[in-house]
């Protein structure tokens, strides 16, 4: 089954994968800057998410197979993929196992996998007792995501990204927090041969900096950048900076299918 996405432009194909906390929407500023700028931007539902079919069992390795079909139903051809938070896992996933369908990768405030240090508790955790206590995902984005942007955050981008997350499906939420949690990728990374961009945003209280950048420089084809003044949600709370940053990546020197 193809999950649900959206598609705009024509060329070469950039795929967007949400958050936990997203839908095809999160990236609805740069599916307008991609196709002006010539290429097919595409933005998922995540399984689960919006109108795309949950899987199971519902994990990294399952949610990448989905994307697999999702690629291989565009045309099969090696395609640059942008994914944020759980996205970026889905996105490492994805081109560790089908690295004939990835031309590049952009991960944004996405880790490998949990430090290694102890103890360790999910960042979750707090936000699902609320959701169990009763709350509503919108009575949760009105607590959390003040606390998740940046003091530099564009406010229409934190809008976009409340009404995103007061959207999620509860049991999707459920699901996706633990797919997050116990996704460990670290050890693979030596052999994630693609051009990857990894970005960090200076106050994101998920990965911070100095993780991505030490994940970086694992890569053979490696770069790390950080933006100033914005949280969790990259490309929502300072999109003029993000975009400039992902066009850039885009143009350098390679093949593109």
């Amino acid at each position: 089954m193809i999950p649900h996405f959206t598609a705009l432009g024509h060329g070469h194909t950039v795929l967007m994968l949400h958050g936990l906390m997203g839908n095809h929407l999160s990236f609805a500023p740069q599916v307008e800057t991609l196709a002006v700028s010539g290429y097919r931007a595409v933005s998922w539902d995540m399984p689960g998410y919006g109108r795309s079919a949950p899987v199971e069992p519902y994990n990294v390795k399952a949610l990448a197979q989905r994307c697999a079909r999702l690629v291989e139903a565009l045309g099969g051809r090696a395609v640059s993929v942008v994914g944020q938070g759980l996205g970026g896992m889905v996105a490492q996933e994805l081109a560790l196992r089908r690295p004939d369908l990835v031309a590049r990768l952009v991960l944004c405030g996405a880790s490998s996998g949990q430090p290694a240090a102890a103890p360790w508790a999910s960042p979750w955790s707090a936000v699902l007792g609320e959701l169990e206590a009763g709350h509503s995902m919108a009575q949760l984005a009105d607590v959390w995501i003040p606390r998740w942007v940046g003091p530099g955050s564009l406010p229409e981008g934190v809008r976009l990204a409340h009404a995103c997350m007061a959207n999620v499906p509860e049991r999707a939420l459920r699901w996706a927090a633990q797919a997050s949690d116990s996704f460990d990728r670290r050890d693979a990374l030596p052999y994630l041969n693609v051009p990857t961009l990894w970005l960090a945003g200076q106050h994101d209280p998920f990965a911070p900096a100095r993780e991505l950048r030490a994940l970086a420089a694992v890569l053979p084809r490696g770069t790390f950048l950080e933006l100033a003044g914005v949280g969790a949600f990259h490309n929502l709370e300072a999109p003029d900076e993000f975009d400039a940053m992902l066009l850039n990546f885009l143009s350098l020197p390679q093949q593109l299918h």
